[in-house]
Order: structure tokens, then sequence, then C-alpha cells
């Protein structure tokens, strides 16, 4: 065993070794050991180096906030992972990291050139640099600047992990399973409420975890809390360990993301490596603790440096002694404790440098009485070593000047610069803060969602004090949402209270211009980088933050961002609270993409829909495309056919027989009321108040803006009901569309909206024999043209299924679209084909169908159009109601630049060498024109037409109305294709065959 591990202290197992690497050296660890806490059992402090200074640098904490030890990971093939923080990291067997922004190696890096220029690379040199010579940019100076972006490395394979998600409700929900945290739960359980706790580490406990002296109930700390835990699962607590809370959202729901398998030797097959939680909470409770916070002094960034926490966190918790021979400075009194445990438990303490010039009695008594030399008043300058922290130099400080100084030798320097409630996920709330005088620090004040404070989060400190306020946050959740339960109490003995002075920069006696004092150790922001935005008119913080990056590392400013905004604040003459304070976002800490995926990769990347007639499709070798999120079949080929010959095939068959589409996907919406025809003509450009009941009319939606938005047929099934189709791809998008208006616009129309796209499956029939094929199996219903003419609709029974029938045409032949509930679809389809046996049925697809619609000039939303096109534009102003009052658009479509009659307007092209076009290509009217040439327009659609024996396209072209009959040109890298601007209506321009 390592001299550095303690025997019989700690929580880890030492009856379990764990073999794994660092930068190819084989180390061992112990069961419950981090990367970090085994690096610095085996004597290893140097773990990586700094981004931009390549300084070499240690641990500094021993959690999440962790700046430094950021490492790279690998589980197997495909798991590599960087930027791991190896103190969270668990020790698995077989585990490989290495450290990373090194070249060669670790000790001696080439990069490390950067510290000793680093005159060069202060506060924003960024913006000063890199100007000149212009040409140099992209040869030299962009390519150098891409090389050097970025921390670790990125993965280079496929990520064969998986990982999930899942939903929770819950009565409270704690985050953070410490003192006050465990206190708030097991009172709220009391209560009967379902109440859940998370913690972000491997166990419960924290800051508890890291005291074992203090005394609970008459129990020792680690006893009391494993009764505690035992009460909480004996009331039914869920408690989630590594689990963080990343997010705090609107409405309390929480994310969280727990960590399933990074610790397991050997994971279970296909078990998942993470889970996101979306918790959705009545009330959440956060006892979140503090963070420690560095002090800053030239040097306080070599490996040893650390904090005096997390030297106590090392040593209680893990059983290891971070140094043989520690030093301390300080400005509080929490890292005196730290000092007696090290010392307790065999350790040397040479020095407690405390920059106050009085501490408390009984502290000061206690480091004498363990021979440790205790210098008040005194400040630390500077440190020494070069891979490791060899020395401190400490200089007293009498009537704010510095004195002369001196060498102490130590090996670790553990720091403490008092500590900062963790107000993360509160800010996520936009809760508001307020910056309390005496601790010289942020607290909560405004709430804008259902959660309670507790602790340590809210500036308390003691264990005392804390456990009470969790009792207290417990009770005031459990009675707002309606519940009791008794306040419980605990007797705390060998409690460790504490106070302490906030600080800036420590005094020092050399030039502050060339002091290297980190405040942000991951990004190398120094005390003078932070002095010197400032100087150049940096006034708030939020523009220091991204004047120097303090605080736009992956710990967030966890460490830096209170010790920058004091700097800021006293080279701008200002307290804090007038400089501002820098916007926490989520996630809390870096969160793998995975988790955010989740179950969407592969074939679940995005959900695919499929229509009740999908699995006939299939079995009848559909070709399938993606629509929007649905799965349709694009065409169905014979053998030896390619996808041009089978949609030819298809189309001839549908123009001279008949022809069945699924078209289910298509959007429907039931408008329903007393208001709805009134509803109907605000949102439509048609006029809706004279169409009778059982007929249909083609439907135009605009924005605002005046643009064509969507479109499809309406039909007036009551007085009060009408059956809205919209579009594939745009039913959510009008449904969330009608919603707003609705709720925000005229709440005062009576209306009821619903969806109905899945509760139908839609069967179009095209086709002269379409009637013949439909007749037989339709019940209560003359289909007759004179009965049952163009643009109707009824209810009836087909196959012995109820049913919406259409009649209504996307094709320019006979046309039909049946409706019957979804669970009836296949059924109706099959009875549909046997009918139509007689007449040579055939089965198309969407293909087919953008060939038959293009034919006829019939537009599709999102192809024919593009955000920019109007009605007018698109040949549609028949489409507007003259007399209507108002519509959605109206308004926009006088203006100028609408009724411009140069705008792109929708025309037809047929090329002159018979030639098919490319869809995107772009049109020019002068093909002699100069490069780069003026685009007149583009291609939106291009077909082969079998029944016209020749390629037709649509495209939208300036004036494109008034040049019937003008020649276009299209440059094609083959060359430029000659086309005579025509109608949009290729085939049966009267229209008589839907009229059969």
């Amino acid at each position: 065993m390592s001299r550095y591990r303690i025997p019989g202290m700690g929580r880890v197992d030492p009856a379990a070794p764990v073999s794994f690497t660092f930068d190819g050296r084989r180390y061992t660890g112990l069961r419950g050991d981090t990367v970090a806490s085994a690096l610095l059992a085996n004597g290893v402090h140097l773990m990586g180096r700094s981004f931009k200074y390549h300084r070499p640098r240690g641990p500094i904490s021993a959690g999440s906030e962790e700046p430094n030890a950021l490492i790279g990971t690998s589980r197997g093939p495909g798991r590599f992972e960087p930027n791991t923080r190896a103190t969270v990291q668990e020790l698995r067997q077989g585990l490989v990291t290495e450290s990373q922004n090194k070249w060669p190696r670790l000790s001696f890096d080439i990069g490390a050139v950067n510290d000793r220029a680093y005159m060069l690379f202060s506060a924003g040199f960024y913006y000063k640099t890199f100007m000149w010579p212009r040409s140099f940019w992209d040869k030299v100076y962009e390519p150098f600047i891409r090389a050097a972006a970025g921390l670790g490395k990125s993965p280079t394979e496929a990520d064969p992990d998986t990982y999930a998600s899942r939903y929770l409700h819950t009565d409270v929900l704690v985050v953070g399973g410490g003192a006050a945290g465990i206190a708030a739960a097991l009172v709220a359980a009391q209560s009967g409420a379902k109440v859940t706790l998370v913690d972000e580490n491997l166990e419960m406990g924290g800051a508890l975890l890291s005291d074992p002296s203090v005394r609970i109930d008459g129990r020792g700390s680690w006893a009391w809390l494993a009764d505690q835990l035992s009460q909480l699962r004996a009331a039914g607590v869920t408690l989630m360990t590594r689990t963080t809370a990343i997010g705090y959202y609107h409405q309390n729901m929480v994310g969280l993301v727990e960590r399933l398998t990074d610790h397991l030797d050997q994971p279970p097959q296909d078990a998942p490596r993470e889970r996101m939680w979306r918790v959705r909470a009545r009330q959440v409770i956060l006892a979140q603790g503090a963070l420690e916070k560095p002090l800053v002094f030239d040097g306080n960034d070599r490996p040893g440096v650390m904090l005096a926490g997390a030297a106590q966190t090392y040593l209680n918790r893990y059983g290891v002694k971070v140094g043989d021979n520690a030093a301390i400075v300080t400005c509080h009194d929490s890292a005196y404790y730290a000092a007696f445990d090290l010392v307790d438990a065999g350790g040397r303490v040479a020095v407690i440098v405390d920059t106050r010039d009085q501490v408390r009695p009984d502290l000061a008594d206690a480091a004498r009485s363990r021979g440790i030399q205790l210098l008040t008043g005194h400040t630390v300058t500077a440190t020494g070593g070069r891979l490791r922290i060899r020395s401190i130099r400490v200089n007293p400080v009498r009537d704010g000047r510095v004195g002369s100084g001196r060498r102490i030798a130590c090996d670790t320097l553990l720091m403490s610069g008092g500590w900062t409630p963790s107000l993360h996920l509160f800010s996520h709330t936009k809760g508001s803060l307020t910056w309390d005088a005496d601790s010289q620090t942020f607290l909560p004040r405004h709430k804008t969602e259902a959660c309670q404070i507790a602790g340590a989060g809210r500036g308390l400190w003691g264990y005392a004090e804390v456990l009470a306020d969790g009792v207290t946050a417990g009770m005031a959740a459990i009675t707002e949402i309606g519940r009791s339960a008794v306040a419980t109490s605990a007797r705390v003995e060998g409690d460790r209270p504490g106070t302490g002075s906030s600080q800036k920069e420590l005094p020092t006696d050399r030039s502050a211009g060339k002091a290297r004092a980190f405040v942000d150790y991951q990004n190398d922001v120094t005390a003078k980088d932070i002095r010197l935005a400032v100087r150049e008119g940096m006034r708030s913080i939020e523009h220091v933050k991204r004047y120097t990056t303090n605080g736009m590392a992956t710990d967030q400013g966890k460490m830096s961002n209170i010790n920058g905004l004091m700097i800021a604040a006293d080279a701008l003459g200002k307290e804090p609270p007038q400089v501002g304070l820098t916007t926490f976002r989520p996630p809390y800490t870096p969160t793998s993409f995975g988790a955010f995926a989740g179950y969407h990769r592969g074939a679940t990347f995005e959900l695919t829909r499929k229509t009740p007639i999908d699995p006939w499709a299939e079995a009848h070798g559909a070709v399938f495309e993606p629509v929007s999120l649905w799965r349709r079949a694009w065409y169905f080929p014979r053998p030896g056919e390619d996808m041009h010959q089978a949609v030819a095939r298809e189309c001839r068959a549908t123009r001279a027989s008949v022809g069945i589409f699924d078209a289910s996907t298509l959007g429907k919406i039931e408008v329903a009321g007393p208001d709805a025809v009134e509803f109907m003509n605000r949102m439509y450009t048609n006029p809706w108040t004279k169409l009778g009941v059982g007929r249909c009319r083609y439907g135009l939606l605009l924005g605002e803006d005046g643009f064509i938005r969507d479109d499809g047929v309406i039909g007036r099934m009551s007085p009060d009901l009408f059956h809205v189709t919209t579009t594939t791809g745009g039913a959510a998008r009008v449904l969330n569309m009608m919603e707003d208006y609705l709720q925000t616009e005229w709440p005062d129309l009576n209306v009821w909206l619903t969806s109905t796209t899945e509760q139908w499956a839609t069967i179009a029939l095209n086709g002269p024999n379409a009637r013949k094929v439909l007749e037989p199996l339709v019940e209560g219903l003359d289909l007759s043209d004179a009965a049952f003419p163009h643009m109707s609709v009824a209810e009836c029974s087909v196959a012995g299924l109820p049913a919406r029938l259409f009649r209504l045409s996307f094709t320019g032949e006979l046309g039909f679209e049946i409706n019957v509930p979804a669970r009836h679809g296949l059924t109706l389809w099959n009875a549909l084909m046997e009918s139509g046996k007689a007449y040579d049925i055939c089965p198309y697809g969407t293909e087919t169908m953008h060939v038959l619609r293009a034919e006829k000039g019939y537009i599709i939303v999102g192809q024919d159009t593009d955000g920019t096109v109007t009605p007018q534009d698109a040949g549609l102003g028949w489409a507007i109601g003259k007399a209507k009052a108002d519509f959605v658009g109206k308004r926009s479509l006088s203006r100028p630049d609408i009724v411009d009659p140069n705008r792109k307007q929708l025309v037809g092209l047929l090329t002159e060498d018979g030639s098919r076009l490319e869809e995107g290509a772009q049109i020019v009217l002068d093909p002699n024109q100069p490069k780069p040439m003026k685009m007149a327009g583009h291609v939106t659609s291009s077909y082969a037409s079998d029944v016209l024996g020749r390629p037709i396209a649509m495209a939208v072209i300036t004036g494109g109305h008034d040049r019937m009959g003008e020649t276009v040109h299209i440059p094609m890298p083959q060359g430029t294709i000659r086309a005579q601007i025509t109608s949009t209506n290729f085939y049966d321009p009267d229209g008589e065959r839907l009229k059969a």
C-alpha cells in the first residue's frame, strides 16, 4: 500500500484493489476511489496541463467543480471520452486514462513555451493580434488557431453505448444528499408525501462523509448517516446516487442525469450508460451546499495546491494523505479543521497562514497544541517548485503594508477563501439574488418556482444550523402541498461552525503586473487579466467575462466567478452587486450528448409514424421515403423495374383505369362550435359562410406576412363542424397556429380544435373507373355525378365501415377520398383492392402522386412555395375572398412589395430539347451576361410525364405571369438548357376528366 494511503481511514474498500492506467503507467487504487484519489494515493499530483499556457496542473478540488484534473478515459473500443473530471470518475478494473493538452508527454510539454511568453497572451489578445498582414489569415492564422483550439481529443468512433430517458412525477424533489437534504427529505416523507432525494456522488452524505468526528444524536456522523438513510428507505423515499441535477426549468421541471454503468467492471449487456430523468415535482428543495473558494496569489495553480476542504475529503472519505508536509493559507475557519484532521491522522502541517489579524482563540490553541505554527496577519506572495509545489513565500501584512518574505518548505498547500452557496439551479429559474455584505456573497432572494432552499445553499454554516434548516425547508414544502408532519431536531456535538473574511487577490510585495495569480484555472485567467479588462473599458461583469473568458470553462465559473467579481469591483471602485453577476445556464456540470439524445439514435433517431396500410405496402414490395415524421410508400416496383419505369406504369394505370393511394398522413383537424364558421373566415383566405353542409372547398392559409403557410380541402360536415385537411408536414404547425389565434387574438369565439390526423385512415381512389370500384361498397349514398358532384362530402358506410367520403381530386381524374376510423384502414384497403381487380386497380406511391398533381399544376406547399410566395404569385388569387373584411394576412397582401408585378411567380416550363430539369436549378433571362449572373428564379418541381410524353417542370420566375411564351435559360455544368414559360396546367386544362 502507498505511503499516502492511511490504513483504517476512508470509506474505500481496502480488500478490493482496482488496477488502472494513467498515461500508460499502471497504478492500483481501491474500490470506491476516484481516479484523482487513487493517483494522489500513489503520490501523483500532476494530472494535466492548462489550456492557454500549458502550465502543470493537479486537482484543486474533490468534486464536480474541478477545473484542472481533466483527463481522457477509455472503457473499451469506441468508449473514449475527453475532459472527464478525475475527481468524479470512479475507478473500475482496467480503466484506461490519459492526461490532456500536452506534447510529447505530461512532464515535458512543448506547449509550455506559451508560459514563457505569457506577456503576449494577456486578456483580449485575440482581439488585438492576427490582424495583419491580412493575407496571413487564411494560410497562417486561422489554421494555427484551429489547431490550438479545444481541450482534449474528440472521439473518432461511433459511440456504442445506449442511453435511456424517463419521466418522474414526485411530490417533493430534494437536490443534495447532505445533512440539510437528508433532514428535509425525512420530514417530508413522514408526511406521506412521495419524496425523491438525489445526489451527484456515489453515496449520500455530503460534507458529513468528510467529517467523521462530528457526533449527531450521540452517534458518529457516519453511524447517524447510515441510520437516516435506512429510515428514508423505510419511508419509501427514492434515493438516487450518481445523479446530477443539471437544470431547473419552468413549472418545477428538473432535469437529472443518472450515471448507471461507468463505475462497473463488467456492465450488463446493452445496459444504458446514463439515464436522463425529466422530473416534475410539486415542491423542490435545493440543498446543494456551498463551494469552497480558492485564494488568488502568485503561483496558486501549481500541482499540490488545492482547497483545504478537498484535502479533508481525500483524507476522510478516501483515506489519502495529500502530502507529507502541508502548509495552509486561509481567511476562513474551515481550513483549521482540515489541518487538525490531517495532523490527527499522522500527517504534518508546517504552518497555517491566516490573512486575518485575529482568529478564534480555541482554533489558535488547537493549532498550537498540535505543533502547528500559526501566522496571523500574513499573506502568501509566491510558491516554488516546477511539477509540484516545494515551498511558499510568506509575508507579514501590517496596516496594509506587506513586509519582507521568507520561504517555508512544503509539498502541499491547502487554501480556503471561504465558501460560496451553490446557486446555479436556483439561478436557472431566474430567481433573484441579494448581496450579503457580511459574508460577501450572493444569497437567494425572490423565488419564481415552487421551491425551498436549505442549508449552506443559503449561507448557513455549522451542522446544527444546517440540520435545523433542512427540517424547516421540508416542513415548508409539505405545507405548500397540503400535508403536515412533526418537526424533529438533532443534537450535534463537536460541531464545526466557522466564519471568515473575503479577499480579492492576496496582498503582495511584488509587481502585480507580473504576478501569476490565477482566477480561472482552466482558461488561465489571472487577476491581472481582469484588471486589464476594466482598464480597457469593460464595466459589466458580463463584458469582463467575455473579454477574459473568466467563468467560461467547463466548471462554469464555480471556482472563479466570485473571485473575478471581487477583483473587477475593486478595479472599478464599486460594490460587487453594482458590477453584476454572470448568468448561470444549464447544464450544471458537463453532460454527455448521449444523455440528451437518449433513445434518439440510429433507427430511433426520429419517431417514424406509420399508417394502418403500411404493413400491406411493405409486404407488396413498396420502396419508402420519409415525409415529415411519416414513412410513406414512394413507389411499388415490379420485378425488373427501376423507379422511373415503376412510376410511369403507375401513372398510366391511374390515368387509364384506376389507382389507389394511401393518403392517411394528411393532417386532419376538426373545427367545431357555434363560431366555427366565423373562425374559418378569419383564418383562411376563402369565404366559408355560404359553403353548404356536404360541400368542400380548397382552403388557403397565410401567415401575417401574406405568404402561403398551408393549404388543403375543407369539408363542412354540419353548420358548426368543419373537417379541415392540411399538408402532411403542416398538421402540427397549422393546429398550433389556430390555437395561438384562438387563445390570444379571438378568445371570445366559441370554438374547439381537435387533431384527428391519427383518428382517420384516408384512402384515395383516382381514375376513370374510380366510381365503379367504390360504388358496390357504398351504402346510403348515391355516387352519381348529379347526386354527388365534385367537391362534395358525406357521411356514409363503405365496406360496412363508418366513413366520411369526399369527392375531390389531386390528380385531375375522377377522384374520391374515403376516411374511416384508423383501426379499419387496412380492412377498407383490402376491400377496395378486391373490388378493383376487375379494373386492374394499381396502388401508387408519393412519386406518382407528385407527377399526377404536377401535370395539373397543383402546388405542394413547401416545394413550390418557399415561405415568400403569395396567393397571387402561385396563381391562386381566385382563392381570396374579395368581399371578406379580414383574414390572417389580408393587410399584408396590399403592401407595395407584395403587389409588385416583378415578384417571383409560379409558372410552367417546357425544355426545348426535351431534357428533364433539376429541381432547384437556377434560371437566368440572359445567358450571356457576365458572372455572377442575375438569377431570375429557380425550378421548384420537375418530372417525366408519361401521358404527355415529355418532361415538365414548375418554377418561380421574376414577373413570370407576364412572360408566357418567353424563353429562359438554365445554366448547368453540362451546358445551358433553354425552356419556354407556359401555364402550370399541362394536362386537361378544362378539367373535364375530374367531372366525369
